[in-house]
């Protein structure tokens, strides 16, 4: 018997310019590029998954369009899969936030909002959430995530040091290309 993974898949590209800070910001995904994800997608997951998948649209899309070719896929939204929240810093260019601003987030990795908005403790705590309850979840086959780059990071690192906050220097780089994905062994039970 193989092991149970979970399926980390990245909503396509966003129709915003290239360097947006856009977050929780609720930007729809280029469609085209959501169609061909969708076909890779429906192509690849095993049979009557659920797809977990963020509230916002950019994920709803690739939910529903995978569902759409795959019609024994059942769609489970959760908000717990959101990215994070920058705040003030939404629909900005990267390059334009006061770079003070940049480093002090950097510092603090952990506890600063940037922009104002969420905390990265808040959104590990709310990813450990939906990861135990995927744990959970594995025990009768793979689950299967439609989410962000910032929560495959979480979960890299909530299955690699559970317990510990993450400062810049350790905080995982890595995540799914938009429209592709990534399996993470599921462990039997929570790492948090």
């Amino acid at each position: 018997m193989s092991p149970v993974r979970l399926w980390l898949v990245r909503h396509a590209p966003v129709l915003a310019p290239p360097g947006t800070c856009y977050g929780q910001l609720d930007l729809p995904a280029d469609p085209q590029a959501t169609l061909q994800s969708a076909r890779a997608l429906a192509t690849a997951l095993p049979r009557g998954a659920v797809l977990h998948h963020s509230t916002l649209q950019r994920c709803e899309l690739l939910a529903q369009s995978t569902q759409a070719l795959r019609p024994d896929l059942i769609l489970k939204p959760d908000a717990r899969l959101r990215e994070l929240g920058f705040g003030r810093w939404e629909g900005r260019p990267w390059a334009a936030l006061a770079r003070a601003e940049l480093d002090a987030w950097a510092a603090q990795l952990a506890t600063y909002p940037p922009g104002g908005g969420e905390r990265l403790a808040d959104m590990l705590a709310r990813v450990g959430a939906a990861l135990h309850d995927a744990c959970a979840a594995g025990r009768t086959g793979d689950v299967v995530w439609i989410s962000h780059a910032g929560v495959a990071r979480c979960v890299q690192w909530l299955l690699g040091a559970p317990g510990r906050a993450p400062d810049a220097a350790e905080w995982p780089a890595d995540a799914p290309a938009p429209g592709a994905w990534a399996h993470y062994p599921l462990p039997a039970r929570t790492p948090v």
